[in-house]
């Protein structure tokens, strides 16, 4: 059973999520919030599965509290999904690098949360390789000026590579074609690269890949 936790101020909006949640036999609700501080300390007792997390709320807001969530270890399980009235905004990005495992415009399709809330409990990036270049776009063109790190140098130049072409967009599959090795070798060496680097999930190598000047936007075409 995957449980969620609900964290939006809107009372209608939770109401809408949770009637549609609780509709499926693998999916329950397990607690409702209506902001940042609440959600962190739900999170703390509970240990959800999954957070669907409104970005904007009063007093401590969602960016903050997918801070607070991602930085605790206790919580590596619990994974964050932004729930935003804009598609791709700095919110967004921002939140994704301190943590979420990815975003969801609140006018997605009944169907599409469905799947999001399952493919995040599993421990994907909610990221499909189109989302994932759009995404990867707009971040190059806000983000500063790639810096110089020596957090790349864990990896073996191959993962770097992998790497790389996660910060493109490419899915596992379009990886291991692109380089001429099996599905499951390509997962492995993504695996192995978020483990050296410390990073939760798919969404985070894509900033990384960025912030360290892996990956830099011309090469989008």
């Amino acid at each position: 059973m995957i449980r969620v936790l609900l964290a939006d101020d809107q009372a209608l909006v939770r109401a809408g999520f949770r009637s549609l949640l609780n509709a499926e036999d693998d999916i329950t609700v397990i607690g409702e919030v209506s902001d940042g501080a609440e959600a962190f300390a739900v999170a703390q007792a509970e240990k959800p599965d999954v957070v669907l997390m409104d970005i904007r709320m009063p007093g401590t807001d969602g960016l903050e509290a997918t801070r607070l969530i991602g930085a605790d270890e206790a919580l590596a399980d619990v994974h964050v999904v932004i729930l935003t009235t804009f598609d791709l905004d700095e919110y967004v990005f921002e939140a994704l690098r301190v943590g979420a495992s990815g975003f969801l415009v609140k006018d997605t399709e009944p169907v599409e949360l469905l799947q999001a809330v399952r493919v995040v409990a599993r421990g994907d990036a909610l990221l499909s390789p189109g989302v994932t270049r759009r995404l990867v776009a707009e971040f190059a063109t806000r983000s500063r000026q790639p810096h110089a790190s020596k957090e790349l140098d864990v990896l073996t130049e191959r993962e770097k590579e992998i790497v790389a072409l996660v910060g493109e967009g490419l899915s596992n599959d379009e990886i291991a074609e692109r380089l001429v090795l099996s599905p499951a070798t390509a997962k492995t060496h993504v695996s192995r690269a978020m483990i050296k680097l410390g990073v939760r999930d798919r969404a985070q190598l894509v900033v990384v890949a960025y912030q360290t000047g892996l990956v830099r936007p011309g090469w989008l075409g």
